[in-house]
């Protein structure tokens, strides 16, 4: 059985299909890179993923359990399982580092707060930022703003972490850092969901690549193959136009 299961996935903005017969299995460990060009619904997968857009058809199930988005409280428990980052950090201004980390574990999953300022401490030494937490948002850069969202989505201890282009904000130079944020969540073993233009990292640290267009999956393999030998014109195009630039 996957860790996650998405059969026949159908999603619309108003009369619009963005999605359409999606089917896609991901195991435990699982970095799968989902690539293609804008608008072919990559973010949109990861949105109905979440249960920001209800999908029309279709079903997502984890562990083997489909997940009803319409029932409040089973979307509040896919939330503890699932975490999502976005291109646009969204920390809250007024509050410290550390505080941006802990507020959801300590005032809505109501756990102590010794232990999540620790695990939080610890999340934060990872992703680079050790130093920093007494600083505020406007302190930052905006590399080590979007580390910070790492660690916050870290800190609800999903078991899937969703990365919605999380360094197409950034300056050239500070890329590289968040990367390997992420490269080291990879080697860990922690199971992830990227939506990246970054293709060269797509290549290195995904264990398949999803290819998207038009809202469809024309192709999905090991990177190599789908980077190097992809059976789709499609698909072939995309990756001869981006690996010239």
């Amino acid at each position: 059985m996957h860790h996650l299961d998405i059969t026949a996935l159908e999603a619309r903005y108003g009369t619009h299909t963005v999605l359409s017969g999606i089917d896609l299995s991901v195991g435990r460990g699982d970095v799968i890179g989902l690539i293609g060009p804008s608008g072919s619904g990559k973010s949109t997968i990861l949105r109905v993923l979440m249960g920001l857009l209800p999908p029309a058809s279709g079903s997502v199930k984890l562990d083997g359990e489909t997940v009803d988005y319409a029932n409040a409280r089973e979307l509040r428990r896919l939330r503890d399982r699932i975490a999502i980052v976005f291109q646009q950090y969204n920390l809250f201004q007024n509050m410290t580092v550390l505080q941006n980390v802990t507020i959801t574990p300590i005032k809505i999953k109501k756990r102590p707060k010794a232990e999540v300022e620790e695990e939080a401490k610890a999340l934060l030494a990872k992703v680079g930022l050790g130093d920093k937490l007494n600083a505020y948002p406007d302190q930052l850069s905006g590399g080590q703003q979007q580390r910070v969202a790492i660690a916050r989505a870290l800190a609800l201890r999903p078991e899937i972490l969703l990365l919605d282009e999380v360094t197409a904000a950034l300056d050239p130079e500070l890329v590289s850092e968040v990367l390997d944020s992420v490269r080291l969540l990879a080697r860990e073993g922690m199971t992830m969901m990227i939506v990246s233009h970054e293709m060269g990292f797509i290549r290195e640290v995904s264990s398949r690549v999803v290819f998207m267009a038009n809202g469809r999956i024309v192709e999905e393999g090991p990177a190599n193959v789908i980077f190097d030998a992809p059976t789709q014109t499609r698909t072939r195009d995309f990756v001869s136009k981006i690996l010239r630039h």
